[in-house]
C-alpha cells in the first residue's frame, strides 16, 4: 500500500498472537518489506490509548507521583498517567486518572501533544494534557496494586526539580515536566528541537 508521503507499508503475510492478557497483548507477524525482503519474526505489542497529565496546582506547583517501578527495580518520580478505558475519551481518561491517583481536579485542560510511545513495535498513542489551577478535592482512590505518594515540585527550585526528574529515567516525565509553558504557536525543547503546539 502506498502512503501519502511516498513510502510503502509492509505487507502482512501471517500473524499470530503469542499472549493476550489485560496488560500485555503481543503478536508475531510475518511481513514482506517494499524491497521484497521477508521478516518472519516481527513482534508487535498492542496497547490501549495512554494518557499523561502535566498537572499544576493553584500555587504553580507541579503535582508529581512517587512510586516503585518493578521494571526498573527502583523508585520513580513521574507525572500522573494511565490507560483509557473502553469507550472513554482521552480527556475523560486524563481527568479520571488525575483524580484517582492524586485527589486533584482541574477546571482548565489543554491537549499538548499526541505521541507514539514506540512506533516500531507499539500500536497505541499517548495523549499529553496540561491541567492548570488544580485543587485537592478528595483522597486518592488507588487500585489494589498501586502505592503512590504525591509530591509537589515548584518550578522555581529548578536544580532540585531537574535532579529528581532525571533520576526517574522515564522519558515522558523528563519531556513534559520541564517548565515549557508558553502561549507561542511553536515551542522549543533543547532536547528535541522545535515542536508545533496542537
Amino acid at each position: 500500500m502506498q502512503q501519502d508521503n511516498g513510502t510503502q507499508e509492509w505487507k502482512i503475510l501471517d500473524s499470530e498472537y503469542i499472549i493476550r492478557r489485560p496488560w500485555l497483548t503481543a503478536r508475531r507477524d510475518t511481513v514482506m518489506l517494499p524491497n521484497g525482503q521477508m521478516n518472519d519474526e516481527y513482534y508487535v505489542l498492542e496497547y490501549p490509548t495512554w494518557i499523561n497529565v502535566i498537572a499544576i496546582d493553584t500555587e504553580g506547583n507541579f503535582i508529581m507521583e512517587r512510586q516503585y517501578r518493578h521494571g526498573l527495580g527502583r523508585m520513580s518520580v513521574e507525572i500522573p498517567a494511565g490507560v483509557a478505558e473502553q469507550g472513554e475519551s482521552p480527556l475523560e481518561a486524563a481527568k479520571r486518572e488525575l483524580l484517582e491517583e492524586t485527589g486533584y481536579e482541574s477546571p482548565c485542560w489543554q491537549l499538548q501533544a499526541i505521541l507514539s510511545p514506540n512506533p516500531a513495535t507499539s500500536t497505541n498513542y499517548t495523549y499529553c494534557f496540561l491541567a492548570t489551577e488544580a485543587r485537592k478535592v478528595s483522597a486518592q482512590h488507588l487500585d489494589r496494586t498501586e502505592d503512590i505518594t504525591i509530591e509537589l515540585m515548584t518550578p522555581y527550585n529548578r536544580e532540585n526539580e531537574t535532579s529528581s526528574i532525571l533520576k526517574t529515567k522515564r522519558a515522558k516525565t523528563l519531556f513534559f515536566s520541564l517548565p515549557f509553558f508558553s502561549q507561542k504557536k511553536r515551542l522549543f525543547f533543547p532536547m528535541f528541537g522545535e515542536l508545533e503546539r496542537i
